[in-house]
């Protein structure tokens, strides 16, 4: 269960790190100034989203990737300003040599410390600050609400060379050491929770718009108050760049405010949204709607969900019980990156948007979700659990 959580996206305290307190490093952005911000990557699912954000502001881009993750995903004229440049971080960094001068750098893809300090090191003198995007699986512990004080992991061997569930929390520590170490003072790293919206291909928030597209008996997990906690991409795009713009450096978590949503709320604003997308406007009564446009909810409790080997995040993405080694999973503080900026969208409109790339993709990729049960596993726990309830004993 570990592997599944800290692999979302899901270092010790003496190592050196960030200042507690956010602070401002150099000079922010003038008004009408363009910015020269280099991405380290940008063709995944949050680089794309930043890139747009960018260039809506006019900013000039230089992308620095391997060209492997969707090559032509900038391709035409409208990206023509953007600068893309060939290569690899953990063996030929040639096309970042020379004496060219960035205002910002944004790591999305940093995954190993010794890959950013050669990034970092080799920019150190000619980047104003290095902002890198970090996670929450940093903190050693999630049995209690976190904020960005909280003890961070640490990897009994620091020069490990694999990324699972136990050492991805400690390797994003480290490399946000390494970052700092470069950039001392002039770095800002972003710690997002689940990060959710149009383009996510590890379909971890996508089954729940998705599954209300089907229609419907819905089993939901837990209970509608049970905390949940997400960032739409789009949002954490815009914050990275509010960051940059302003000239930040500190550690912020990003995330949605801890409480501010449900699971409730989640079925509630995918439901509303397939029943929005599924509605034909008839010509003449009687008019069938499709599938989508009529659900409801059966909520099965976190105990029977267990008894059925119904593992949370994964078979339910985005839930957590509220209980033991995750009791505060869905707690972490976001007040420090909501006074620098953190703004977010409704839940609704997240859930939109995703449902609509959802429905682009082949009906192959479609018909193979990448989490989430299976319809037939859905209804046989649904079938297991109507049966429990008419056999159990009347309550007293």
């Amino acid at each position: 269960m570990r592997r599944e959580i800290l692999m979302a996206g899901l270092a010790g305290l003496s190592w050196p790190l960030l200042s507690a307190c956010a602070r401002t490093g150099g000079a922010g952005r003038e008004a009408g100034q363009p910015l020269r911000i280099l991405v380290l990557g940008g063709t995944g699912f949050l680089g794309p989203h930043f890139v747009e954000a960018a260039l809506a502001r006019e900013h000039r881009l230089t992308l620095f990737n391997r060209g492997r993750s969707h090559p032509t995903r900038f391709d035409g004229a409208r990206f023509a300003g953007i600068e893309q440049l060939r290569g690899d971080r953990r063996s030929d960094l040639a096309a970042l040599e020379g004496d060219r001068r960035w205002d910002a750098v944004l790591d999305t893809s940093a995954y190993f410390p010794a890959d950013v300090t050669r990034s970092a090191a080799l920019l150190a003198e000619r980047a104003d600050r290095y902002l890198l995007v970090s996670t929450i699986s940093v903190y050693a512990r999630h049995d209690r609400a976190n904020d960005e004080d909280s003890a961070l992991a640490r990897l009994q061997d620091p020069t490990v060379e694999e990324v699972t569930g136990e050492t991805y929390g400690g390797l994003k520590a480290l490399c946000e050491a390494a970052a700092e170490r470069a950039f001392p003072g002039r770095t800002a790293v972003v710690r997002p929770g689940l990060i959710v919206g149009p383009g996510d291909e590890t379909d971890r928030f996508t089954y729940w718009p998705a599954r209300a597209d089907r229609g419907g008996e819905i089993l939901a997990p837990g209970a509608p108050s049970d905390t949940i906690q997400c960032i739409d991409a789009r949002d954490l795009a815009d914050f990275l760049l509010h960051l940059i713009e302003r000239g930040r450096t500190g550690t912020y978590n990003a995330n949605s405010p801890p409480g501010a949503l449900t699971m409730g709320a989640l079925l509630d604003a995918c439901r509303a949204v397939a029943r929005r997308m599924n509605t034909i406007q008839c010509v003449r009564a009687p008019c069938e709607q499709p599938p989508g446009h009529d659900s409801t909810v059966t909520w099965v409790p976190a105990g029977f969900l267990a008894a059925q080997e119904v593992r949370p995040w994964q078979d339910l993405p985005v839930w957590m019980p509220a209980t033991g080694e995750y009791a505060g999973f869905a707690l972490t503080s976001t007040a420090r990156a909501e006074a620098a900026g953190l703004r977010l969208r409704p839940l609704e409109d997240t859930a939109a948007a995703t449902l609509e790339w959802w429905r682009q993709q082949p009906e192959a990729r479609r018909a193979a979700p990448k989490a989430g049960l299976s319809p037939s596993r859905e209804a046989a726990v649904l079938r297991a659990w109507h049966r429990a309830r008419t056999s159990a004993p009347p309550a007293g």
